[in-house]
């Protein structure tokens, strides 16, 4: 599968070194050619690199790589405006924390925008937005093993076009994860604000995991 991504930053050096080493193309975008070209040299053979506009045309998915303010100007850069993203499978990982959030963490961990893959998605006509990928770091999503007492790290995803919630959950499992359907893409705002509440723990110090029992321990009786 060709897979392109917007922006040439952490995010789409994990996940794209994992999908070429699973076969497929990666081409990295990005406005600077120069960074992008550099990370494409780095992750070696599989890989390109080309501006927006030519990830946009090269991609089946196009990854949305980029800091959350800056989500809707980059896909409009890439030609979203003039439908260029019409019918790509577009996977939007990115997060709105406020500005200074790890420097000053964990008090600081806010939500600097609300709602951005709905924004995305609104900015992209036609586009199959699927949010994905953005509860972890990329340094989570580049190691391995990413197993923990016998469970896959899991991928929560919210899209409302089902073919491309099957074709972002087959990408999820090349990378030896495992995708978990979370519903429509109204709901990727509770996703995106649980990261940072999530986030704001970790950076605290505590066991973010350890606040949810495993599945067969998560009984509820309703009153």
């Amino acid at each position: 599968m060709r897979i392109a991504t917007i922006g040439a930053g952490a995010m789409a050096s994990a996940l794209g070194s994992g999908w070429i080493a699973a076969g497929h193309e990666v081409l990295i975008g990005g406005r600077a050619p120069d960074r992008a070209a550099a990370l494409a040299s780095r992750l070696g053979p599989g890989a390109s690199s080309g501006t927006l506009r030519q990830a946009a045309a090269f991609g089946q998915v196009i990854l949305l790589a980029v800091p959350g303010e800056d989500a809707v100007e980059a896909v409009r850069a890439a030609g979203a405006g003039d439908a260029f993203l019409s019918g790509r499978v577009l996977i939007d990982c990115s997060n709105a924390f406020a500005p200074d959030a790890f420097l000053a963490a964990p008090g600081s961990f806010a939500l600097g925008l609300d709602a951005v893959a709905e924004r995305v998605a609104e900015a992209a006509p036609g586009a199959r937005v699927v949010k994905a990928f953005n509860m972890c770091a990329a340094e989570v999503w580049s190691a391995g093993p990413r197993s923990f007492d016998g469970r896959r790290l899991a991928v929560p995803m919210c899209g409302d076009d089902p073919d491309a919630m099957h074709i972002v959950a087959g990408l999820v499992s090349d990378l030896g994860l495992h995708p978990v359907p979370g519903g429509g893409l109204d709901r990727a705002r509770y996703l995106e604000a649980m990261t940072v509440f999530v986030m704001g723990l970790w950076f605290a110090g505590a066991d973010a995991r350890a606040t949810l029992p495993p599945l067969e321990a998560a009984v509820a009786v309703p009153d």
